[in-house]
Parts: structure tokens; C-alpha cells; sequence
């Protein structure tokens, strides 16, 4: 599959394994590498700057083929684990939230690539202006931070790929080949999938967090932090609703943040607990029947989009 996409990050599938707070480190970016798509190391949750340089190491000896840093802006000061992820000869970033362009200059300082997730094509062209190498776009049905706007993925993606000349990933939503084959046919030249690789062997969750979104249906899903305007979409779950009910209630912001903070969703995507914790999770969960390898993954994914083109071929005659 030949997409700028894959040129630019010198991969062989258009398909990128999201940042995934918590959950993705060595092990799992190493895996999708290894399978033809790029791996991302999550910061999020890591633990600092030396673990981050270890993540990365570990990483590099489990693939020689290319992976990414994520850094999620404004939860803490990324400059650090920037300035080590460049050190240790990462040339793919990727960033979500706040303002990526200091970070993009300084990337391109030492030329390395940069993707940032974004919510439309606003955000989109921004990210472009400040010299972004390509943009996710993340739709309604994305799990974790989507737009405030609620746009579909099938509606955002078309959008932002004609509002900017950079390369586009589609995200939210996808979990199959369909998807993938469906991304490309509205613009998009990849994708970027973070539920489908939650429910993969090497992803660092547990155990039932990743037998929940094989058992989950789309609408076991719900968003989460309208009230601070910036919702998320989690999987649903006893302690997602009293969030749920605070936010209905007017609670104030203090504490919905105190309910939302990281300790919580570190208890449900590290230990299962989701009486006393939340995890992240999109619409696709509904297309998802199990928990298999990323290598798997991705193979059935190619397979099934290899297998849609030839149904398309033989409907046009």
C-alpha cells in the first residue's frame, strides 16, 4: 500500500497505532512496527524522562523498523521527554492537545517528522501552518478526547482533507479493513486506531479492560467531560456514570477534575476496576470479537481491505 503516508514514515501499511495513555509502550510499538504500520510509545502515565529513554531502547531492540514518541501537550511539561525522544534518535512525534507549534519548530530543527491529532479542519490547518508533516482527524466516535463538536469521522475526514495539502489520517470509529479501505476512499491517504490495539496481546491493559471492549456493543459507550469542554468517550461502567451524573448535576469543576484525574483511569486500564476507575474506549468496539496479536491484527486488516477493493472492482465492472 503506497500512500504519502507511508512514504514520509517509511512504513508499509498506512495504519498507525494511536498514543494510548497508559497502554502503549515497547512491547505493543514494537509489535505493530515489526507488522508494517507505525508503533507510538505513549508518555502519558510513564513515569519520566529515564523510563521514557528505557521505553525507547526496548522498543529499538524489539524492531529496526520505525516508531514514534507520543506527547500529549499540557498535562505536564513535555519538553524533557522531547528533548530525550530526539537524543535517542526518534524522528517521528507525535502530538495531541494544546499548541503543538514550539514543539513542531524544534522537530524540525533535527528533522523529525510530526503528527498531530486534531478535531476538524480548523485545527487541521493550524497544525499545517505551524508546520505539522500530517494531522490525524479524530471523529464523534473516537474513544478517549474527540472534538467538541460532534462530528462523524465519515463527515470531519472529506473536510479536513480538502481544508489542508498535508497528508490526512482518519480516526474514530475504525477498527477493520472496511474502515481503513473506507478512510482512503473519503481522502484520507492512512489511518490512526487506538481501540482496536487496546485489545491487542502485547498492549499493557488488563486483562478485563481488554475482554470488555471484545464484549462491549457501541453503545456501552458514553462521553465524559462535556462540562470542562473537552469530552471524552469511555467505555461505559459504574464509575463513568457517577462522572456521568456529577457533570448532570452541576457538580462543580473541581470536582469532575478530581473524578477525572489520572489515578482513576490508572485503576481501570491497570487494574481492571471500573467501580473505582474508567477507561477509554470508542464506537468501534463493536467491531471488535477478541483479543489477538497487533501482527494479526493488522494482517486480517490488509486482507479485509485488499478484499473490499476486489468487491469494489467487480461492482463497477
Amino acid at each position: 500500500m503506497d500512500t504519502r503516508v507511508t512514504r514520509l514514515l517509511g512504513i508499509r501499511y498506512p495504519i498507525v497505532q494511536g498514543g494510548l495513555a497508559r497502554v502503549a509502550y515497547a512491547d505493543l510499538a514494537a509489535a505493530v512496527s515489526n507488522a508494517g504500520g507505525l508503533g507510538q510509545i505513549s508518555t502519558a502515565g510513564l513515569g519520566g524522562t529515564e523510563a521514557l529513554r528505557d521505553q525507547i531502547r526496548r522498543c529499538r531492540a524489539l524492531t529496526d523498523k520505525p516508531f514514534a514518541v507520543n506527547f500529549p501537550i499540557g498535562r505536564q511539561d513535555i519538553w524533557p521527554g522531547l528533548e530525550a525522544a530526539l537524543e535517542e534518535g526518534v524522528r517521528i512525534i507525535a502530538l495531541t492537545a494544546g499548541n503543538p507549534a514550539p514543539y513542531i519548530k524544534r522537530c524540525l530543527e533535527v528533522g523529525a517528522k510530526t503528527l498531530v491529532l486534531t478535531a476538524g479542519p480548523e485545527l487541521a490547518r493550524k497544525a499545517e501552518a505551524a508546520g505539522a508533516d500530517m494531522v490525524a482527524t479524530v471523529g464523534y466516535e473516537g474513544g478517549g478526547h474527540i472534538g467538541r463538536s460532534d462530528e462523524t469521522t465519515m463527515v470531519m475526514v472529506p473536510r479536513t482533507v480538502a481544508a489542508v495539502k498535508i497528508p490526512v489520517l482518519a480516526s474514530g470509529g475504525i477498527a477493520t479493513g472496511a474502515g481503513l479501505l473506507a478512510a482512503l476512499a473519503l481522502g484520507a491517504e492512512g489511518v490512526e486506531i487506538g481501540t482496536r490495539f487496546v485489545a491487542a496481546a502485547e498492549a499493557q491493559a488488563h486483562p478485563a479492560y481488554k475482554q470488555a471492549l471484545a464484549t462491549a456493543l457501541p453503545t456501552d459507550t458514553m462521553v465524559i467531560k462535556r462540562s470542562l469542554g473537552m469530552p471524552g468517550r469511555v467505555l461505559n461502567s459504574p464509575y463513568a456514570q457517577r462522572i456521568l451524573a456529577a457533570e448532570a448535576a452541576g457538580a462543580p469543576k473541581e470536582e469532575i477534575v478530581a473524578m477525572i484525574a489520572g489515578a482513576a483511569n490508572a485503576r481501570g486500564t491497570d487494574e481492571g476496576d471500573f467501580e473505582g476507575g474508567y477507561v477509554w474506549a470508542g464506537q468501534s468496539v463493536g467491531l471488535i470479537d477478541g483479543v489477538e496479536s497487533a501482527g494479526a491484527i493488522i494482517t486480517r486488516m490488509v486482507a479485509e481491505a485488499a478484499a473490499g477493493v476486489a468487491r469494489l472492482r467487480a461492482s463497477f465492472g
